[in-house]
């Protein structure tokens, strides 16, 4: 058979000396595991092996790649895929956003035994028995649903720079599922798994939702009693993007994202969500009162110099000039972020 052309895909060899042991008593045919997938083909293949490197059982929980419509090699990778994991299903999904994935798969895959969803991001790698580990998680918990930490890994020297600021108070503001270390019940956090009846219940995701649909449901479950586990045991490495302007399109939806959340329910920004949008409006203001007042230079100019002490503090702390990139990634999340909030305040309507 003739190999398959295009990118390889990433593989990263996995530590597996502090992996959980492979959980007992969970039904394969309860659980339901669906990969959101769109133009994934450099990572499509080591996200699936991940999830299927541990027990023989999870051969038997259906693996569904919701692809919403790749114009690169994704589907072709998964197709081949399914010669060796019997599992493995590719299903299209029309509406090409992830929330809209979840519900389609939720509602075509998820049968009457179905308990148990869980949620893979094709940018990430897994440990062994992830999926039973999720499933295990809230059937002993209860929860409605259970967050994971993200650790953020990179291969490329922005890549890297990228991943070393994200968890950081710079990158994330000491967000709870970015490097968290403790498990306990949370309000929000990086989706993993649901409990298929409370998924259904509140109506699964708001398929509006391009970005932050996770916040959103989180909210409205909270709303409707349902609570949300982070198990700090259960952690996935993924990678962060690779360049300024993939970066910068990224958190400009996230704040774009965020501002429709807030609209929608009326809520208030937190502090360290309000940071970024000071640091954009204070470096603007000063930049445009330095023309006549040149201290008033000291608003962008100190924060420049903070992301620049950030750089050279990393660079110096993990032994790599990549470091020196993680100011400008940094910078990059900020001010995109606080734009794209400012925009959809101004300028949105649901």
């Amino acid at each position: 058979m003739q190999e398959p052309t295009g990118p390889k895909p990433m593989l990263k060899q996995i530590n597996t000396a502090s992996f959980k042991p492979a959980p007992l008593g969970v039904d394969p045919a309860s659980i339901l595991a669906v990969i959101p997938a769109l133009n994934e083909e450099r990572h499509i293949e080591a996200c699936i092996r991940s999830l299927m490197q541990g027990s023989p059982i999870l051969r038997l929980v259906p693996l569904v790649v919701a692809d919403g419509g790749s114009t690169d090699g994704t589907a072709d990778i998964v197709k081949r895929l399914t010669a060796e994991f019997p599992n493995l299903r590719l299903m299209k999904n029309p509406k090409k956003l992830q929330s809209a994935a979840m519900n389609f798969a939720a509602g075509t895959f998820g049968g009457s035994n179905t308990r148990w969803l869980v949620r893979c991001d094709a940018h990430s790698i897994y440990p062994q028995n992830f999926i039973l580990h999720v499933a295990e998680a809230l059937q002993q918990t209860g929860a409605a649903s259970v967050v994971i930490p993200m650790d953020a890994v990179g291969e490329t020297c922005f890549e890297k720079a990228n991943a070393w600021v994200v968890d950081t108070l710079l990158g994330s503001g000491g967000s709870a599922h970015r490097g968290g270390r403790r498990s306990h019940f949370v309000d929000h956090g990086h989706h993993a798994g649901f409990d298929i009846a409370w998924f259904r219940q509140i109506g699964g995701y708001d398929e509006t939702f391009s970005h932050n649909e996770d916040a959103e449901y989180d909210h409205r479950l909270g709303l409707a009693g349902g609570k949300v586990w982070l198990d700090a045991d259960i952690r996935i490495e993924y990678v962060p993007r690779g360049s300024v302007r993939a970066l910068a399109r990224q958190y400009f939806n996230y704040g774009k994202g965020r501002a429709r959340n807030l609209r929608k329910h009326k809520g208030r920004l937190k502090l360290r969500q309000a940071v970024p949008i000071f640091a954009l409006a204070g470096s603007i203001f000063g930049l445009l009162a330095g023309i006549s007042f040149w201290p008033a230079l000291a608003l962008p100019l100190g924060y420049l110099s903070i992301l620049a002490g950030a750089s050279a503090a990393i660079a110096i702390g993990r032994k790599s000039l990549c470091g020196l990139y993680s100011g400008l990634a940094a910078g990059t999340m900020h001010m995109a972020w606080a734009a794209g909030y400012c925009w959809e305040s101004v300028a949105g309507k649901d």
